[in-house]
């Protein structure tokens, strides 16, 4: 009878550990998954920033544009009123 006992303890710790064993290779692969997710996810986030960093730096470039393009306004207006004042001048004499 002891043998017996004996023998069926061993078989449960047996099954114990081939059931801990398939849990932990569940685990590893769980844990690997949530590497492998989290890898994906630093990358995510660093090509966001560098996007970010992109569309920064291009409305820095459209802003110092629509600068320009407004002093050329000014200066075109300006020549125009020159202008129009010789002409006035020229006509009034």
């Amino acid at each position: 009878m002891k043998k017996l006992v004996s023998v069926l303890g061993i078989l449960a710790l047996g099954g114990v550990f081939a059931a801990g064993c398939s849990y932990q290779t569940q685990i590893d692969q769980a844990t690997s998954q949530a590497e492998s997710s989290a890898q994906q996810a630093s990358t995510a986030a660093t090509n966001a920033q560098n996007s970010a960093n992109q569309a920064a730096q291009s409305a820095k470039t459209a802003q110092e544009a629509a600068a320009g393009a407004e002093d050329s306004v000014k200066r075109a207006n300006d020549a125009v009123a020159r202008l129009e004042a010789e002409f006035a001048s020229s006509v009034t004499k």
